[in-house]
């Protein structure tokens, strides 16, 4: 049968209607769990819940099959039963006009030879149907477009502009938990499972075309086809910006990928290779991969590798030093016009060099003024500034102590608070007037998420690093790309 798998995927991502097949009353099971969280989660669109019972799940009522819903009522179909009823699900869904199932049953490849029999049956039957599905043995999707969280596990994250697509559930959990925690949002995200009939770079392609994703962030542990993978990934690298963390690179990691999702492990220098071929961002560990995601989807590219760095203190402009020494980057002298503008704005004490030291002699208006300053100059490419949070920390301490709000300590704190944001409004403005990115790192992005700078990166929209060595590893990775799409001619990709 032909099929449109732009539409099946647009039925998966953004139904009208949801099926959850095997719905339960008991708050362990998958059937209960994915329910509960569709609903929960704001799912706008109608919802059918059967129980070969007929039994209330959640305050609703439920249908004994699927014969029992509306004619085109639904698109998706999710699927929480056992393998041995499955194939009958698909064909009744399909007959109501469903275009798409997510299968979170396991007992198929993963499991043994049986297992594998009836998952090849299984993608037989759905392509004779037209119908996508997705999995088995797979943790489900979400789609923040349409407030839809059908998954066995939380969470949900903020709504943004990557999208996830990973060989294994729990990286996409992982993903979406870093997007909680900073605010850097998801767009889409899907776990494949076994991938028997969709894998990963099926929904990639789909992001690539999708105008609500700008990034895509994927986890792959085996590859059965190099040739097919590289091709098809080269094709959607020159349209976004796609950032790849492949486990199984160790002989133990590629054990445990066998088992895992019954992936062979594919040559990691070859892997290397490609990733660098054709302008794919590597990362190494998980909080690299989302930070190259989250940079790329926030902040432009640079145009080169000259980077200022700008501190409030000494200590952590030099450690930022040693990190760029490890990378592509350039801890680019100042160009002799640009120090003459810093020294009308800063007190003598400031190091007069790269990194750009205030040596704490700032006013109110300095950082503001250094920024633009820095960041407007023809010779810089990047921007990191370190530092921001200083002010409200200790506003802080002040606001929890015994003396608050008096001693004109209501008054200092909220001076605090409003200097911090100021910083981070200055930093995200000359970041879009000046087309270049400028990466804000400070370890209170964890420690203290109520910090008001780091809240105003969040309500930004911005990335917030926790440690500045992070902060030069992704804008690395930023300065490559670009590199590799200029000497190809290519437009650099905006967030």
């Amino acid at each position: 049968m032909v099929t449109n798998r732009n539409e099946q995927f647009k039925a998966l991502f953004d139904p009208a209607g949801v099926i959850v097949a095997g719905a339960s009353t008991h708050p362990g099971k998958f059937g209960f769990v994915v329910l509960h969280n569709m609903i929960t989660c704001g799912y706008a669109g109608r919802i059918f819940a059967t129980n070969r019972d007929g039994s209330e799940v959640l305050g609703r009522p439920t249908l004994t099959s699927i014969a029992e819903v509306p004619d085109g009522a639904a698109d998706l179909l999710f699927v929480c039963t056992p393998a041995s009823t499955n194939a009958e699900l698909l064909t009744a869904a399909a007959a109501k006009g469903v275009r798409a199932a997510f299968i979170a049953s396991a007992g198929y490849g993963e499991a043994d030879d049986e297992g594998q029999r009836r998952q090849d049956e299984l993608v037989e039957l759905a392509d004779s149907l037209g119908m996508l599905i997705v999995g088995p043995n797979g943790q489900g999707l979400v789609s923040t477009p349409s407030s839809l969280c059908a998954q066995i596990v939380a969470p949900y994250p903020p709504t943004g502009h990557i999208g996830i697509a990973s060989q294994s559930g729990n990286f996409v959990s992982s993903f979406m938990n870093l997007a909680s925690q900073c605010g850097v949002g998801v767009s889409r995200a899907v776990s494949v499972g076994n991938a028997a009939q969709v894998g990963v770079l099926d929904a990639l392609e789909f992001f690539a075309d999708d105008p609500h994703t700008s990034v895509g962030l994927l986890y792959v542990e085996g590859i059965p086809d190099g040739k097919q993978f590289a091709q098809r990934m080269a094709a959607v690298a020159q349209r976004m910006p796609v950032v790849v963390l492949k486990g199984g690179t160790t002989a133990s990691g590629a054990r445990a990928a066998a088992s895992h999702t019954g992936s062979l492990a594919t040559d990691d220098l070859v892997f290397d290779g490609m990733c660098a071929q054709y302008g794919i961002v590597r990362a190494r560990t998980l909080t690299e991969a989302f930070d190259c995601a989250a940079t790329l989807a926030t902040q432009p590219m640079p145009s080169g590798p000259r980077t200022a760095v700008v501190t409030t203190v000494g200590g952590w402009g030099v450690v930022t030093a040693d990190a760029l020494a490890n990378t592509r980057l350039e801890l680019t002298a100042l160009p002799a016009d640009l120090r003459a503008e810093l020294d009308g704005l800063l007190p003598p004490r400031w190091s007069r060099n790269n990194p750009i030291d205030m040596a704490g002699g700032e006013t109110k208006d300095t950082v503001p003024a250094v920024l633009r300053a820095v960041a407007g100059h023809p010779e810089i490419d990047a921007v990191i500034l370190l530092g921001v949070g200083i002010q409200s920390n200790q506003g802080s301490l002040e606001r929890n102590g015994p003396f608050y709000p008096d001693h004109g300590l209501e008054r200092i704190v909220a001076f605090h608070e409003r200097q911090d944001r100021r910083y981070i409004e200055t930093a995200v403005s000359v970041s879009a007037e000046f087309a270049k990115p400028v990466l804000i790192a400070t370890e209170l992005a964890t420690a203290d998420p109520d910090n008001a700078a780091v809240l105003a990166m969040r309500e930004s929209g911005k990335y917030c690093f926790p440690s500045a060595e992070r902060a030069v590893v992704a804008l690395d990775q930023l300065h490559a790309l670009a590199s590799w799409r200029q000497r190809r001619g290519l437009e650099p990709l905006a967030p």
